[in-house]
């Protein structure tokens, strides 16, 4: 006899940040996903894991390493204690840095920002939370308990290291969860890996890019070759280039640019210096570099590129230092106040010799973003508590994102023939254009945008 299968948002709102979701097979409760809302601070930057009852949950799957998506796992835990908590083995390492990070970053913001809440957790109670999680392998379908119907597989999703879409199957549903997913190959990890999924009955689907139309003349490829020529342009005037990246996933893809161009000779083999939190990040890559998901498993980027990183003396970081005709891959990627990335920039921007080259997602509330959209010599506040500094270098911006374009996950939403659909991980109106372009194309399909808080019959 089979039960009810249902679905509930435990995100604050339909968009992108504390993505958490709760799954019931009958009497089996499971969550997906912890993250944390990267625009809001303190306890509104968690999910609504309160919508749950105490010690009611299963277990935790966890798709991916970003902050949001396992910014809040240990809050979560902590309020769940009997849950078993599963990821692929790469994320148990990612996630582990991760989070000890962030808690020295909510520790520094709570101190300075005066967040009560701050910071959720500590290294302790990570340290004692961290020792419950299970790393499962892609394809290896396993059953979280030997008395409930309930079977898991793990799926390559392409987006970084370890990322999986998850598919459930249990009281005669097969459900599948994408997580974050990017088909393409990018330069260091290949595309997902979504293929014979079988006939689904629902499917949970990102839809990040659904406002982003893609060009049909965009190729990958040569949009790394004129980051390449751009950069060589600048070494050659005596100039030096900043490339402002997210620790984890970016940094390597771009490191790993400029291994593979320095080899061909399309790029001079200047000093590459990383700072932040990359340099612990690429250790973790390079342990999992004989994966079959990468696209150079013979390639370790700390043994093979000769790299300088940013150093701690006595618990500070020490200020890295500028020199002319060198590469500075930073984080992070937004140019955030205090990062390495952030500090860097008040000494580089107002050099004209300099470039600075964007290669992912600036929100409107960064420094990032206000870089991209000034013009030469307009004054940049790069902290609110210092001067603002004057920007003569030159700007350049690039599409690498992670995440698959809006018409590969339309054709893969289509091609999947899941009877359900819900539309989540994207702002709004991205999940409505989704939305109205399933209604034509599936329109025997039940398509939903969930509501928080709200049960769903799958």
């Amino acid at each position: 006899m089979s039960h009810a299968v249902t679905l509930r948002s435990l995100c604050r709102a339909p968009e992108i940040g504390a993505n958490s979701y709760h799954l019931s097979f009958g009497d089996t409760n499971i969550v997906i996903d912890a993250g944390m809302h990267p625009k809001q601070d303190g306890d509104e930057a968690v999910p609504q894991f309160h919508l749950l009852d105490a010690n009611s949950v299963d277990a935790i799957f966890v798709s991916h390493a970003h902050l949001d998506h396992i910014g809040t796992l240990p809050v979560l835990q902590r309020e769940q204690p009997h849950a078993r908590v599963y990821m692929t083995p790469e994320v148990v390492d990612l996630a582990d840095a991760l989070l000890h990070n962030s808690v020295n970053v909510m520790t520094s913001q709570g101190d300075e920002l005066g967040i009560d809440a701050y910071p959720l957790f500590t290294h302790g109670d990570l340290d004692e939370l961290s020792q419950v999680w299970q790393g499962q392998h892609y394809r290896k379908t396993f059953e979280p308990f030997w008395d409930q119907d309930l079977q898991v597989t793990f799926r390559d999703a392409g987006h970084v290291l370890g990322s999986a879409g998850i598919l459930f199957e249990a009281e005669g549903k097969r459900v599948f969860y994408t997580g974050d997913v990017q088909f393409n190959d990018q330069t260091l990890i290949k595309g997902a890996d979504f293929e014979d999924l079988g006939p689904l009955d629902a499917l949970i689907v990102e839809t990040t890019r659904g406002n982003a139309p893609s060009s049909p003349d965009f190729d990958r490829e040569a949009e790394v070759a004129r980051l390449i020529e751009d950069m060589t342009e600048t070494l050659h005037r005596n100039g030096s280039v900043l490339i402002p990246v997210f620790a984890m996933g970016k940094t390597q893809e771009v490191l790993t640019m400029i291994q593979n161009a320095k080899e061909a000779g399309d790029l001079p083999d200047v000093p590459v210096t990383i700072g932040g939190l990359s340099t612990k990040m690429t250790t973790i890559y390079d342990r999992y570099a004989t994966n079959a998901n990468r696209k150079r498993p013979d390639f370790r980027i700390l043994r093979d590129m000769e790299l300088r990183a940013g150093t701690r003396r006595r618990g500070k970081s020490v200020p890295i230092r500028y020199q002319e005709q060198a590469i500075y891959a930073l984080s992070s990627g937004m140019m955030s106040e205090h990062t390495v990335s952030n500090k860097f920039a008040r000494n580089f921007l107002p050099n004209p010799a300099n470039s600075v080259h964007f290669v992912g997602y600036s929100d409107p509330s960064t420094p990032s973003y206000h870089v991209r959209q000034a013009s030469t010599g307009d004054l940049i506040s790069l902290d609110e508590s210092k001067d603002p500094v004057q920007l003569n270098c030159q700007v350049e911006e690039y599409q690498f994102s992670g995440h698959s374009t809006r018409e590969q996950l339309l054709d893969f939403i289509v091609a999947s023939g899941a009877k359900k659909i819900f539309l989540v991980h994207g702002d709004l109106s991205a999940s409505q254009w989704f939305e109205r372009e399933l209604a034509e194309r599936m329109p025997d399909a039940e398509v939903t945008i969930p509501e928080p808080g709200v049960d769903y019959t799958l």
